[in-house]
């Protein structure tokens, strides 16, 4: 049987190619989806050197900069082992069918639907997000970027009690989607100020600096984007000092220290699949391709800035 996945073959282009299956018990595909902000900096070969290594994904073929089988979002059902007949998540890139240890398979809990559920990994990252930040009930918090990071990240603060949250963006379109979310909506002009938490996910200079401006005195600033190679300004000239500003990275690749004796990635990962089961969160599903049709259409999907979750779909044989 021919196995086929989507790999960047060199800047701005991809194909479909062959693939290997992996070891362990196999998964037939149902969806994987574009995590937009990390595959458009593989497909336009800006992973830093230094990054090359911690940037490989569970189930990568190749290696950066090209030719490299790229992706961390699938849903598939299993059809042999102890999960057979189970439909799972999987970091694992777009291909039709894949091997994978089942301790690396997530079953998806009772009310998930597999389509939804390709949203497990960019959840999983929402979730370390709060976690890092600190926030906590009644916080006045702002989130600046409401791609699908930032989005998951407010839905999940809003559901503490008190807590003030409000979705910032430059595309007025994204206030539909906030309300959904049960987030308040503003422009970077009407952003608030003296918040207790403020999130960072756009990955450009102008959201940093809106993010130092809308912290509150001793706030904590966590930064959530991924910028890839290049540097990045930022104004530390301000008050920065003055309101005694923590600035805060987050990456999901660890477990906060003061929940890694608790947490392994398992239950994180077991825990944002349950966190996904609310049909609200269709709202973050901007559009599907069918895998065949995907080479064509990838790079217009990276660029386009109204892209939020892109669904693949795979025909079952």
């Amino acid at each position: 049987m021919t196995v086929n996945a989507l790999w960047c073959t060199a800047p701005r282009q991809a194909e479909i190619r062959p693939a290997e299956m992996g070891d362990g018990v196999t998964v037939v595909t149902l969806f994987t989806a574009i995590s937009r902000g990390t595959e458009r900096l593989v497909f336009e070969g800006r992973v830093p050197d230094s990054e090359m290594e911690r940037m490989r994904a569970p189930a990568q073929e190749g290696a950066f900069s090209f030719p490299v089988k790229y992706g961390y979002c699938a849903v598939g059902r299993v059809i042999e082992g102890t999960l057979s007949g189970l439909d799972v998540f999987a970091l694992h890139p777009h291909q039709t069918r894949f091997r994978m240890a089942e301790a690396m398979l997530t079953p998806l809990p009772d009310g998930l639907p597999a389509e939804r559920a390709v949203l497990g990994a960019n959840m999983e990252t929402a979730l370390n997000i709060l976690w890092d930040s600190g926030a906590a009930a009644g916080d006045r918090i702002a989130v600046i970027g409401a791609g699908v990071i930032g989005a998951l990240t407010g839905y999940l603060a809003t559901r503490m009690p008190g807590a003030e949250v409000t979705l910032i963006d430059t595309n007025p379109t994204r206030a539909a989607q906030a309300e959904a979310l049960g987030c308040a909506f503003a422009a970077p002009d009407n952003a608030p100020t003296d918040c207790d938490v403020v999130i960072h996910a756009t990955a450009t200079a102008a959201g940093l600096a809106l993010a130092l401006g809308c912290a509150g005195q001793d706030a904590t600033v966590v930064e959530a984007s991924w910028y890839g190679a290049g540097t990045t300004p930022v104004p530390f000239g301000g008050a920065f000092h003055s309101r005694r500003l923590r600035l805060v990275s987050s990456q999901v690749g660890h477990i906060p220290p003061a929940r890694a004796p608790r947490w392994n990635h398992n239950r994180r990962m077991a825990k944002a699949l349950d966190l996904l089961c609310d049909p609200a969160l269709n709202t973050l599903i901007s559009g599907e391709t069918a895998f065949d049709d995907l080479p064509a259409e990838y790079g217009t999907i990276l660029a386009d800035q109204c892209t939020l979750c892109h669904r693949i779909r795979y025909q079952q044989n």
